[in-house]
């Protein structure tokens, strides 16, 4: 090969590395608006966002959820779910451990309210100067389905076949009163100045994730917030085991985090800290988890650990999702509820409901949708429709003494 040649070569696979270079710096797109027109090309993409159903789709559904309830599972066996619920959630964490689901990175796209809002500035400003901070928007899609390709064998065991798997803001800076003006706040200041501190006592923003699991969620939000002063997280699940795991993580720090064992179906199991200390509670894939009788006990007690202004952050199976309707007969429980093979439960909801829920605990509402969208398996050719309900609810900055008295009109009707 001669001079010319060779250089000719070089100057080639330069050109093609900066065409990579420049195609990777490209922005990514947005969360959310990935709209499916052309249907030919619904398998060049993992995630299609905003999708509306016909009604015919919407009847078959409802059908095929008909059908696979029709037989329920037996009385003992449903209390023996109930009862050791946490063992199967524990067992749940000892096959898997960390490596089931993937890291929630994009809780702050859709939660910005997680994070103070000095840092939720400074992220925008990070952003806006450095492509590295940016996060792409592929890794998301693929993130933000729980339960994706990993859990391929998992799925078809838990729901008995198929053959893929499934599964108005009022910013809180300005507080109306702090924690020791209110009467309930004084007597917990005074009981925590005889206790001395608790974790976070020193905080002055507070998030709690209810069911943390392995940590998919917590790790993210600390990577954020470890240099960011004056933050503190709680995270808690009934499976002991789940906790375990999140403590023996590298990046756990009980400097900015505190792990613990709670199950939020018990009322009379104490929180680690005083009521309306929380900024942000973060309820993600865990209400569906309880039973539907426990709901709105374990809502009312999570508000009253918001302070005024505090944010409850929730996003949880929608009605018809693929996961229901992938259900064989024998798996139901009751209305839209229904038992996995390895003994985990999942309950599917409606807006209406969800809103129903955090109405009568006193909580407003900031947003309440139903999230809809078409998520592809391109190897399998394999579509499948996933419904979500994503909600963000406020406590006011005056709370109801009793929020079972609430007069809020229903808005949906």
């Amino acid at each position: 090969m001669n001079f010319v040649t060779r250089l000719s070569a070089l100057c080639l696979r330069k050109s093609k590395m900066q065409q990579r270079h420049q195609s990777s710096r490209r922005p990514a797109v947005p969360l959310g608006s990935r709209i499916l027109t052309d249907p030919s090309k619904v398998f060049e993409h993992n995630m299609w966002d905003h999708m509306q159903w016909s009604q015919e789709e919407e009847e078959n559904a409802k059908e095929k959820a008909a059908k696979n309830s029709l037989v329920k599972v037996q009385l003992e066996d449903q209390d023996k779910y109930e009862r050791e619920a946490s063992k199967y959630w524990n067992e749940f964490y000892k096959t898997h451990k960390s490596n089931f689901f993937k890291d929630r990175n994009w809780l702050f796209l859709e939660f910005p309210e997680i994070l103070p809002e000095k840092r939720r500035q400074e992220l925008k400003t990070e952003e806006k100067s450095s492509e590295h901070t940016k996060i792409n928007s592929t890794d998301i899609f693929l993130q933000k389905n729980e339960m994706f390709e990993e859990g391929d064998k998992y799925w078809k065991k838990s729901y008995g076949g198929g053959s893929a798997s499934v599964q108005g803001y009022v910013d809180n800076k300005s507080q109306a009163k702090s924690l020791t003006e209110s009467p309930q706040g004084k007597n917990c200041g005074e009981e925590l100045g005889r206790l001395e501190s608790f974790p976070g006592s020193d905080a002055t923003y507070r998030i709690l994730e209810v069911g943390c699991g392995a940590g998919n969620s917590v790790f993210p939000i600390l990577k954020v917030l470890c240099d960011t002063p004056g933050t503190f997280l709680y995270c808690c699940d009934f499976a002991s085991g789940a906790v375990e795991l999140v403590k023996l993580h590298s990046s756990y720090n009980s400097a900015w985090c505190s792990a613990f064992v709670h199950d939020v179906c018990d009322d009379a199991l104490p929180y680690p800290f005083p009521d309306e200390i929380l900024d942000v509670i973060l309820l993600v894939f865990v209400l569906s988890t309880i039973h539907p009788d426990r709901m709105q006990r374990v809502v009312n007690r999570l508000a009253k650990l918001l302070k005024p202004g505090g944010m409850l952050l929730f996003r949880d199976y929608g009605r018809y999702d693929t996961a229901q309707l992938r259900f064989k007969k024998g798996r139901c429980l009751s209305e839209n509820f229904y038992v996995r093979g390895d003994g985990t439960r999942v309950y599917f909801f409606t807006k209406d409901e969800v809103w129903n829920m955090f109405n009568l605990a006193g909580l407003t509402e900031v947003q309440n949708l139903v999230d809809r969208r078409l998520q592809v398996n391109r190897k399998k050719k394999v579509q499948m429709q996933r419904v979500w309900i994503q909600s963000k609810f406020q406590k006011p900055l005056l709370s109801l003494n009793n929020p079972e008295e609430t007069t809020e009109t229903h808005p949906y009707g």
